[in-house]
């Protein structure tokens, strides 16, 4: 079940899956894919996992536009895990990502793991976009600060892949969460093998200095979340690895 918001005069819907999608540009917005996340490990010895998030990826991005019928998509950075993720996509995932970045209008966000897209996968790359009153960009501080002309910013972002370990009747939940703050709209990873970084760590208090609403997904819908429910990560809760969906 969706939640719409109103952000920067925009009336957005935010999806459980981690989507955010903008009916009046027919515009789907996703964050922190990080394709070939599980090649890339399976390279280490020492972090062994079964490589086959991409397609798990794939298969949850499909879903979702095949729910809201997007013009255009845009990819908020880290879409790939490196520079080489698209040397290791899976023959059939790469034939599934061409098909959808060919049929739809296609824009990747550059991130930190991704400064370069290949050709290869279709669409085009931007280091942001602005869309009426709203920016797009993989980090809020990736373009610097406005200029004092420019006005104040709203600003849509990934990077931080932000997650929310809450207490609720007696139990604790580690899950993915969109943050709504004064200009700033943070949307948590997408990426099957994302994980996840405690939204009461600094570095992403510190993009929030007015504060934030913490918009927690759990069981396919958003729940708002009061500042008392919400834990730090404790040694406790890290052993138990509780799943950020």
């Amino acid at each position: 079940m969706t939640l719409e918001i109103l952000f920067g005069g925009a009336r957005l819907h935010l999806d459980p899956s981690g989507a955010l999608y903008w009916p009046d540009q027919q515009l789907l917005v996703v964050a922190d894919l990080h394709f070939e996340k599980g090649s890339s490990f399976a390279a280490s010895a020492h972090r062994m996992l079964p490589p086959h998030d991409t397609t798990q990826t794939l298969a949850d991005i499909t879903r979702v536009i095949g729910t809201y019928g997007p013009r255009r998509v845009i990819c908020l950075g880290d879409s790939f895990h490196d520079r080489a993720a698209s040397a290791r996509l899976d023959l059939g995932d790469l034939a599934r990502l061409q098909q959808l970045t060919g049929n739809l209008d296609w824009v990747w966000i550059t991130g930190n793991h991704d400064p370069v897209l290949p050709d290869i996968v279709g669409g085009i790359s931007a280091t942001a976009i602005s869309i009426s009153d709203l920016t797009f960009r993989h980090d809020l501080a990736d373009g610097g600060d406005p200029a004092p002309d420019q006005g104040p910013q709203n600003i849509v972002f990934g990077h931080f892949h932000p997650v929310a370990l809450v207490s609720l009747a007696g139990r604790l939940l580690r899950r993915r969460c969109f943050l709504l703050g004064a200009g700033r709209l943070l949307l948590p990873a997408f990426g099957a093998y994302a994980g996840g970084l405690n939204i009461l760590h600094p570095a992403i208090i510190e993009q929030f200095p007015a504060g934030f609403r913490v918009l927690l997904s759990e069981r396919g819908r958003l729940y708002p979340i009061n500042a008392r429910h919400l834990r730090p990560d404790t040694d406790f809760s890290m052993s138990h690895r509780f799943p950020d969906r």
